[in-house]
């Protein structure tokens, strides 16, 4: 990291105040560039980094907020391991977006997506327009498309304490298959099985039980937000794009303003598998 970039973490604990008068204590933010503002939100274990390529096409034109939660791909856990994740994350945001006086595009990936979409659906004002860049408002369709939250939880819980009774050489050992179900370029798949191993094991077992058994489709005709949701099909996953397709469609029912892109030849980490698209489709969302 830049000393420059450095300093700008420092800062933050006194230019990023939340309206309480406190700091964000659930995340960082380093800022770079100038122009209209974009907050920049990574997934479940991710890195700031998983926007480097991106940050560097955008700086010249944009003023960016890229976040890192604590507790992920190394950066200190703080005193909230154990406790909830993505409601004092999503006030810390509202806290950080007021105190900056900002109305931002917030892009969010995976569980950031997830992120962005509950800040919209709580704070309306907060979000000029937003990007889901692969997440959907419940992760149990992935599953069953009849699956509830009540349903799905004990088998998450399950999965969770199965992660943090690991020990460190088999969980290192079981992230390589993982990761590549996730994504395609050796490259990110370096990067994701570092951030993955970075991160603090408890917080990210407890977050991915918030992630799965999180469920807000309720709220999303409500969020009267523009919105681009970016989706990947990879043949060698799912034969029909189709059947990917409706999976999205049907989990994001009703939600107005919602413009929905297909991203071929990629899985989860679009951003790595197709950078060029991922840039395009990010230039086109930002105009």
């Amino acid at each position: 990291m830049k000393m420059s970039r450095l300093v700008v973490v420092a800062m933050m604990a006194v230019s990023g105040m939340a309206v309480m008068g406190q700091a964000p204590t659930r995340f960082t933010v380093t800022v770079e560039g100038k122009g209209p503002d974009v907050v920049l939100i990574p997934g479940l274990a991710g890195s700031r980094e998983v926007y480097a390529a991106e940050a560097k096409l955008l700086a010249p034109h944009y003023t960016l907020h890229l976040v890192q939660i604590n507790g992920f791909a190394g950066a200190p856990a703080g005193p909230n391991a154990t406790g909830p994740l993505l409601a004092p994350v999503v006030e810390e945001l509202h806290g950080y977006i007021a105190a900056k006086k900002i109305h931002p595009a917030v892009i969010g990936h995976s569980l950031g997506g997830l992120l962005t979409l509950m800040l919209a659906d709580k704070y309306p004002g907060d979000v000029a327009k937003m990007m889901i860049v692969d997440a959907l408002p419940f992760y149990g369709l992935i599953f069953n498309k009849d699956a509830t939250v009540e349903m799905l939880k004990p088998q998450v819980e399950a999965m969770a304490q199965q992660v943090m009774s690991m020990p460190d050489e088999q969980f290192a050992a079981m992230l390589p298959m993982t990761v590549s179900m996730m994504v395609k370029s050796p490259e990110g798949a370096k990067a994701v099985t570092k951030s993955s191993l970075d991160s603090d094991r408890t917080v990210y077992a407890h977050a991915m039980v918030e992630d799965m058994a999180t469920d807000i489709r309720p709220s999303l005709s409500s969020i009267k937000t523009p919105a681009v949701l970016l989706y990947p099909f990879d043949v060698t996953a799912v034969k029909d794009p189709a059947t990917i397709t409706s999976v999205y469609t049907g989990a994001y029912a009703g939600m107005p303003n919602l413009k929905m892109v297909r991203v071929d030849d990629s899985r989860h980490f679009i951003m790595y598998d197709q950078p060029a698209v991922f840039d395009t489709q990010v230039q086109l969302f930002l105009k």
